[in-house]
């Protein structure tokens, strides 16, 4: 494999002569990716911001969501408003909504998005600032860019959706838990980031439900971690891992007490959505690998070269196992058509006579093939990777937001919206395999952005 490909660690053991340029280039080339997700994050806020200000009507999950931004800002928060949610994320999200109505005081629709649209403000801030003090900067900037080029992104940044609260405490939880998890010292600060992270990532649960990924994966890693003797032997790390696990369970028993279980009131009685969807826990054989097919569709736009970088001796290996998936999938295509962009894309395909069948039969392939290569690439990768904290957390991370999925009963469908909230995790990996920006990867990034942008902007026209 390339050269450039390779993952960059922190401590490089290279002699000064030849360690001093190449810190130099790596600085340089986190500045230009600094820079690049920048100039997307700011297409996003003004894209954003200009359709708050023009679109003064409910658009997409609006009708729905509004319910609880208006229980809560009118009512506050109380045992009483909780038993009457009606929606099935959790709380925090309508709370953070809420919170945005009440202090702007003005119209509802427009300061609930105003709200949203800071907690993305805030994200990225969060990241970008923070984010350089952390050992890999540059795969914090790559999970930011992951989130704001995907295509839902738009979507949940300018309207009442869930995800851009979400996301800040469970990204924003991750980083600072991570810089303390990594760390062998047992310094105030470090003490101070494990509790702030594991707090927020419980807070992340309570506005989304499948944030609870994030809490295995918290463990597991403490696992991942306590096998080195530099940290096995510091007592104090030891304890600031359970306190912080602890305080993350905090935000999420509250919750489960008060709704008598993990999912919403109105969900759980089939309110949520005029009694056509339920959800609950219960056993679901089919749903993981719904949701590992559509994890699989938006890596590969973020690992796009990877595909090209497979060794020649493996690619007809790959190639083949690539082809008999596909063909099962699309078998069972009615399963794993959820409602999305994809969904719609195969639709508009089907007008021809079998277009649709042969468009997703191809996507399924090369999304397998893609898949493919990427776990090659972690393979190949696994001894520099193993002491790459961000990405080990973010696989943790993947494998059990997939693995959760199993206990999702009901009828609810899998959006691939859902996604998004996968996404800096996907990013974490994605640049942690392939750290650099060619040309064609942009080009696939600008893709995805132009769609999120698009998808955004059909409500304006009645989409």
């Amino acid at each position: 494999m390339q050269s450039n490909s390779r993952l960059p660690l922190p401590n490089s053991s290279d002699s000064p002569s030849k360690s001093a340029p190449a810190g130099a280039a790596e600085n340089g080339w986190n500045g230009k990716l600094a820079r690049f997700v920048i100039l997307v994050f700011v297409l996003n806020v003004v894209s954003a911001a200009l359709f708050i200000g023009m679109i003064n009507r409910q658009v997409y999950d609006e009708p729905y969501n509004i319910f609880d931004v208006h229980n809560y800002a009118t009512r506050g928060l109380s045992m009483e408003t909780l038993l009457s949610h009606r929606n099935p994320p959790g709380p925090t999200g309508f709370l953070w909504m809420a919170a945005g109505v009440r202090v702007l005081g003005g119209e509802e629709l427009r300061d609930a998005r105003v709200a949203t649209l800071m907690s993305w403000i805030l994200l990225a801030a969060g990241i970008l600032i923070c984010g350089r003090y952390s050992h890999f900067p540059q795969l914090w900037y790559g999970a930011l860019l992951a989130m704001l080029v995907f295509p839902h992104a738009l979507e949940a940044t300018a309207t009442l959706l869930t995800e851009g609260p979400s996301l800040l405490f469970a990204v924003l939880g991750a980083l600072a838990w991570i810089q303390f998890a990594s760390n062998p010292d047992a310094t105030p600060r470090l003490f101070a980031l494990g509790l702030l992270g594991g707090l927020l990532m419980g807070v992340a649960v309570t506005c989304r439900q499948y944030n609870l990924a994030l809490l295995p994966a918290v463990a597991l890693f403490i696992f991942h971690q306590w096998r080195r003797p530099a940290i096995r032997e510091k007592s104090g790390w030891s304890l600031n891992a359970i306190l912080s696990v602890a305080l993350a369970a905090v935000p999420v028993l509250l919750m489960v007490l008060a709704w008598q279980g993990i999912s919403s009131p109105g969900m759980a009685t089939g309110t949520s959505y005029d009694h056509m969807w339920k959800a609950s826990v219960g056993l679901n054989l089919t749903r993981p690998l719904v949701v590992a097919f559509y994890t699989a569709v938006y890596l590969s736009p973020l690992t796009f070269p990877a595909m090209f970088q497979m060794k020649l001796s493996l690619r007809r290996r790959a190639l083949l196992i690539a082809v008999l998936g596909g063909a099962v999938l699309t078998y069972f295509n009615a399963l794993f058509l959820q409602p999305g962009p994809l969904n719609s894309l195969i639709r508009f395909a089907s007008r021809v006579p079998y277009g649709g069948t042969m468009l997703f039969a191809a996507i399924a392939v090369v999304v397998i093939y893609n898949a493919a290569s990427t776990c090659f690439l972690l393979w190949e990768q696994r001894q520099a990777l193993s002491s790459c904290a961000p990405a080990v957390f973010a696989l943790l991370v993947v494998v059990f937001f997939v693995a959760e999925q199993v206990g999702v009963g009901g009828n609810l469908p899998f959006y691939d919206r859902y996604v998004l909230q996968l996404a800096p995790f996907l990013g974490l990996i994605a640049f942690a395999v392939l750290p650099r920006l060619t040309p064609v990867r942009v080009l696939a990034l600008a893709g995805m952005s132009v769609l999120s942008h698009v998808m955004l902007w059909r409500f304006a026209f009645g989409g």
